[in-house]
């Protein structure tokens, strides 16, 4: 009876060695898979560190091209915008050609000399896409680098008392922005001879950057001595180039 008992215990016994043998394994089992994981976790950790910081220093770089490519591209839209008003200039510019009058003696103030009149309708005249002649003056509708050129031609006779020995003409700029008249452009000539009929032309012209709103006149030194009796003779005119 003994014997039968005993059987049982050691088979008992052996069975729970076993099973804590088993357990242990699973034990290890899962102390490694926790390991594996923790390194993988510090791997990926590592690499999204090194993305972010690869990233951090191409930022600045990539921020450069982008503010050259936007340059560019203004550039190109500047580019592309001038080349259509070349295209349209002969239609869609503005541009003026004034002719002389005859002269209304206006008093002037200061030292400023006087300023002509002119026919901007009839004849060889004529003020195209608003550039308009107001008060004496062309009115500039846009800015830009115009063309700006006035001839005006001074006759004779002078009187042998006159002390008349030299004719001006000049291009002057009225801007709301200044309240003193500039002076663009500026010619004299001395008078040689005095006698009867004595001409003495004066041309100007030159590229002028202008702003819309200004005004452009031209004075002369004698408003007597213009002459007016032919519109090929005393002119003045601004184109948009």
């Amino acid at each position: 009876m003994e014997r039968t008992v005993e059987i049982p215990l050691e088979e008992e016994a052996a069975g729970s060695h076993r099973a804590s043998r088993m357990h242990l394994k699973e034990d290890v089992r899962r102390l490694r898979c926790s390991m594996i994981l923790c390194l993988l976790s510090v791997l990926l950790l590592a690499l999204l560190t090194a993305f972010l910081m690869a990233a951090s220093l191409r930022a600045p770089s990539a921020c450069s091209n982008q503010a050259a490519e936007e340059k560019g591209s203004r550039f190109l839209k500047q580019r592309a915008l001038a080349t259509g008003m070349d295209v349209l200039s002969s239609a869609e510019k503005p541009r003026a050609h004034l002719t002389v009058k005859k002269q209304d003696l206006i008093k002037t103030t200061g030292n400023q000399l006087p300023i002509l009149q002119w026919e901007d309708k009839r004849g060889l005249a004529f003020t195209k896409n608003n550039l308009s002649y107001f008060s004496n003056a062309l009115v500039i509708p846009v800015s830009g680098d115009y063309y700006v050129y006035a001839q005006v031609t001074f006759r004779g006779p002078t009187e042998s008392s006159s002390k008349t020995n030299s004719v001006t003409e000049i291009i002057t700029k009225v801007t709301d922005s200044y309240p003193e008249p500039t002076q663009l452009l500026t010619g004299t000539k001395t008078l040689s001879e005095k006698g009867n009929n004595w001409f003495q032309p004066i041309y100007l012209g030159a590229v002028v950057s202008l702003e819309a709103g200004d005004k452009l006149m031209v004075n002369v030194s004698d408003i007597k001595l213009v002459d007016y009796t032919k519109e090929h003779k005393t002119f003045f005119g601004a184109f948009l180039l």
